[in-house]
């Protein structure tokens, strides 16, 4: 038995040993594969997407919802990814949490889970909205909301403080302190804001908007109220619609004197202390809304806040490195297109890729599975654009790409290779490579075995290019000290394409030799 088998193994190497030798144009298929199990960490460029629960249980690339992040003017920001909440901008302090959590996100990976008492307490800083007592200028508010009951009388948004006023300077009479608040409570299946007090000089003690659709249990919606102090312009939208307006001004229309926000000692917000469902992304934000928000409020509008933006998002791979003059076959994606989204692929290659920028060298597009012509090279480069369907309510998703590939072979080494010493110098000789693709080969040299970092030969640094020849002698090494010495060959088809190394062979210089 054992014979036998050595007898298979025997002829099997021989067949290789044949094909090497007279089929030396054979080239050889090879793939690399990102995501599955292999993860994502191959990606060099993740814009606008983020990672989810994609086929067979592994992760996959999906677009990012269109979440809320801070900037300059960003006044607070919770948005519910973690417990426990806090605020991104560092300017609030949750002083008191009963919410818990949930996947079921609007935007993001989770959302918060009211229980109908508690909610979040916030206690603002000095400088913050809330946190400062004085004018307020132009700030907005807005959050994602999903109500379990939409009952009368639930409590979203809560302040309630006070501030003083000043003596009367005509009277001599001592001023007042005024009670203030901010309310948002559900009243018949829509949010009523209420401002108590909150409107220097106003003389509407209570200014009220509210909703006209009804909000819908168990779906999300998109809140914001905005207050402009150059216009007096307070409106509340839902879903990118205007719901209400008012202009709190002493004609009570665009024209007349504004009548700004005063908010007096700083207080505590508290957010849904009287609400059960779900609440996400809450943001305070400095400055107008119209500024900032138009264009997304015209496009939300009629379609509901879109949860994904329209531009998409995109993933590109680090350079993925093979071999001199490889040729790219296809690259196929297992991925997930509702309808009216779409994946796009592209590729592009070379042999340099710190040269490389956004542009250069042209991404080429191409389809998933197709076969690929004229890109060849060292490196490859894959990129993927995702986009969301038209009302940007759904995201395709990316699970796995496989990249297939084909190798130019590297030519085999010399199978012999022989070291005589010399004085001051070593001659290597080798046979011709059985492979007929070699063009030439090199000569490594090093004083340490595997190690052929030799600097000091007459010849060059190892390693050295002996051309298309059997032997090399490799002068100016020092006498008494060993070297160790392997031979490699070149493509004749690409001179860039070297083989593996020979065996290892090693001579020690002497005068006397």
């Amino acid at each position: 038995m054992y014979a036998l088998y050595r007898k298979k193994i025997l002829i099997l190497l021989t067949v290789c040993l044949v094909c090497a030798a007279f089929f030396p144009h054979i080239l050889w298929s090879e793939s690399i594969t990102l995501g599955g199990k292999e993860g994502w960490s191959k990606l060099s460029v993740k814009k606008g997407v983020t990672e989810g629960s994609g086929r067979f249980g592994y992760k996959c690339i999906e677009l990012a919802t269109n979440s809320r992040i801070s900037g300059r003017d960003t006044d607070m920001l919770i948005d519910f990814e973690k417990q426990p909440f806090g605020d991104s901008t560092g300017q609030y302090t949750v002083t008191s949490d009963s919410f818990g959590i949930t996947t079921k996100a609007a935007m993001g990976k989770a959302a918060a889970l009211c229980r109908g008492s508690g909610g979040v307490l916030l206690r603002g800083s000095p400088g913050s909205v809330f946190g400062t007592e004085g004018p307020a200028g132009s700030f907005y508010m807005e959050f994602w909301l999903s109500p379990s009951l939409s009952e009368n009388g639930e409590v979203v948004f809560n302040w309630r403080s006070s501030r003083n006023l000043p003596m009367d300077p005509s009277s001599g009479l001592r001023g007042t302190v005024l009670y203030q608040m901010i309310t948002g409570v559900f009243s018949k299946n829509h949010i009523e804001w209420t401002f108590t007090n909150v409107f220097d000089g106003c003389p509407q003690e209570d200014v009220v908007i509210g909703g006209v659709r009804n909000i819908v249990p168990d779906k999300w919606s998109h809140h914001v109220v905005s207050f402009d102090e150059e216009s007096g312009r307070l409106e509340y939208r839902v879903d990118g619609q205007l719901e209400a307006i008012r202009y709190i001004t002493s004609t009570g229309h665009e024209s007349g004197s504004v009548y700004p926000v005063f908010l007096g000692v700083p207080a505590d917000i508290v957010l849904c202390p009287k609400f059960t469902g779900k609440l996400d992304d809450f943001r305070i934000q400095r400055g107008t809304y119209d500024s900032e928000m138009q264009e997304e409020s015209e496009e939300a509008s009629g379609l509901g806040y879109p949860k994904y933006k329209t531009e998409g998002g995109r993933i590109e791979t680090q350079p993925l490195l093979t071999s001199m003059d490889a040729s790219l076959d296809s690259v196929s994606a297992i991925m997930d297109e509702p309808p009216q989204t779409a994946v796009l692929l592209y590729v592009r290659s070379g042999d340099n890729f710190f040269n490389w920028t956004d542009t250069y060298p042209e991404w080429k597009p191409v389809k998933s599975g197709a076969k690929i012509q004229d890109v060849t090279g060292l490196y490859f480069q894959v990129a993927a654009e995702l986009y969301p369907d038209g009302n940007g309510s759904r995201t395709p998703s990316v699970t796995q790409l496989f990249i297939e590939y084909t190798n130019r072979p590297e030519p085999l080494p010399p199978f012999k290779v022989k070291a005589v010493p010399g004085n001051g110098c070593v001659t290597i000789t080798w046979s011709y490579s059985v492979d007929e693709s070699a063009g030439g080969y090199l000569v490594y040299y090093g004083t340490r075995p595997g190690e052929y970092l030799g600097r000091s030969a007459g010849e060059g640094p190892s390693p050295i290019n002996a051309g298309n020849t059997t032997s090399l002698t490799i002068t100016g090494l020092k006498n008494g000290t060993i070297y160790y010495f392997a031979v490699s060959t070149s493509s004749k088809l690409d001179s860039r394409i070297n083989g593996q190394l020979s065996q290892e062979v090693y001579a020690r210089p002497a005068a006397g030799e």
